[in-house]
């Protein structure tokens, strides 16, 4: 295929054809090509629709094509894309400002994704040891089952064997404990121990929701022992659990907070918040990103962020979220042999099965509905934030539909 296409894609076979042939195969795909989307819709490259509920694993939090996001980019794309760091760059510091007005935090460090600002959160962690505390502390302790990124550092920083197989040898220095056991975390506590991060609540892990004493712990300890607490809200972050940062609701503030995903409206923007305290540590030259902060996402940035904070999606997540969780409770009444359980907050809610989540996932595909399974057992739903009652109702009938058929088959997709 030479040039630049111009027209449509033909068929989502033609794309299935042209990933698997010059694409990494890093990524086990369903043999749909999404090509538009609008709300809470997207439509393939055969032209059928589907109500989606991944939102791009929790990055369109404000559905597809959020007008004021794509008013943003299309001006932002007019007058300048990208400029380097060695200048102010106007959006950026307008989105820092945003950002910081409305958390703990007093400054930002802008990146392109997640694992690049787990990666800066990490490195912020240690240069504060090393050059402001004067320490040579540098183990941090993290939680089994939680997920920080793809990179080495950052697989390193995960607690699932299973991303970090065939990657030997790992970055030293990060030990795992049980999330949510306060006495395990105590008990891992050692002289070179320097922080804690950790997720408010473990996503790619299954929706895993921690006590609700366990954040005030951590933060209890941390004070005690002068460790750095770093809170990972790649996921869980920008409005995702019904409050702008899911820490909130557990009352706890961390020294560090890591953001991506929902952040952007779509855009890749990764962003590491610290205190004054903290962020002394990075000075010129001691960290960077070529690409972070640019005019494009931080423009795209501050117009979701606006819109999150000035157009009623917060308590929209809180409503349509009850709505949601006491329909899939209903569900798992009805077929308590196939669910153990339904958890999570806000619009970051979960099916634990007692069967293989991937063929519902699939049942859920073919009648128009988009969800998705992680830790194999569960059903994670993360529907845009702007989603509405009426749609979450129409995602309840289809699913019913699928664990109806499961049920009937003996709940043979294990």
């Amino acid at each position: 295929m030479a040039g630049v296409r111009k027209g449509g894609w033909e068929s989502n076979e033609e794309v299935v054809r042209l990933t698997d042939r010059y694409v990494m195969k890093t990524y086990g795909r369903f043999p749909i090509a999404p090509v538009r989307g609008e709300g809470c819709r997207l439509w393939d490259a055969d032209g059928r629709e589907y109500l989606d509920f991944v939102a791009g694993l929790a990055v369109c939090n404000l559905g597809h094509c959020p007008p004021r996001v794509v008013r943003a980019i299309r001006e932002q794309a007019g007058t300048l894309l990208h400029v380097s760091n060695l200048y102010h760059i106007p959006w950026q510091s307008a989105l820092a400002q945003k950002i910081v007005e409305n958390s703990f935090g007093d400054r930002v460090f802008f990146c392109n994704s997640g694992a690049e600002a787990n990666e800066a959160a990490i490195k912020l962690v240690r240069r504060y040891e090393h050059e402001i505390r004067k320490g040579d502390r540098f183990e941090i302790l993290t939680m089994e089952n939680s997920f920080h990124g793809r990179t080495l550092t950052t697989v390193a920083a995960t607690g699932q064997e299973k991303i970090k197989k065939g990657f030997d040898p790992l970055a030293p220095g990060f030990r795992h404990v049980p999330f949510s056991d306060p006495d395990r975390l105590l008990a891992a506590i050692g002289d070179e121990t320097c922080a804690i991060l950790v997720e408010p609540i473990q996503g790619e892990g299954g929706i895993i929701c921690p006590a609700d004493d366990y954040l005030p712990f951590l933060r209890s300890v941390c004070d005690d022992r002068e460790l750095l607490l770093v809170f990972d809200e790649v996921q869980v972050g920008i409005g995702r659990t019904g409050t702008l940062f899911a820490h909130e609701s557990f009352g706890v503030v961390p020294d560090i907070m890591t953001l991506a995903k929902g952040l952007g409206g779509g855009v890749a923007i990764g962003a590491a918040v610290a205190s004054e305290r903290v962020a002394a540590a990075f000075v010129p030259g001691s960290h960077a990103s070529t690409f972070g902060g640019n005019p494009l996402a931080t423009a795209a940035g501050l117009a979701a962020l606006e819109t999150i904070l000035e157009e009623g999606v917060l308590e929209n997540c809180r409503k349509v979220g009850g709505h949601l969780r006491e329909g899939l409770e209903r569900l798992a009444l009805r077929h308590p042999g196939l669910v153990r359980e339904v958890r999570g907050r806000g619009l970051l809610l979960a099916m634990d099965l007692t069967v293989a989540g991937g063929p519902i996932v699939e049942s859920c595909m073919h009648q128009g509905l988009l969800i998705n399974c992680t830790a194999n057992t569960v059903l994670r739903f993360l529907p845009p934030l702007i989603v509405t009652t009426a749609e979450v109702d129409e995602m309840l009938k289809t699913l019913e539909r699928a664990l109806a058929a499961t049920s009937e088959e003996g709940g043979n997709g294990s």
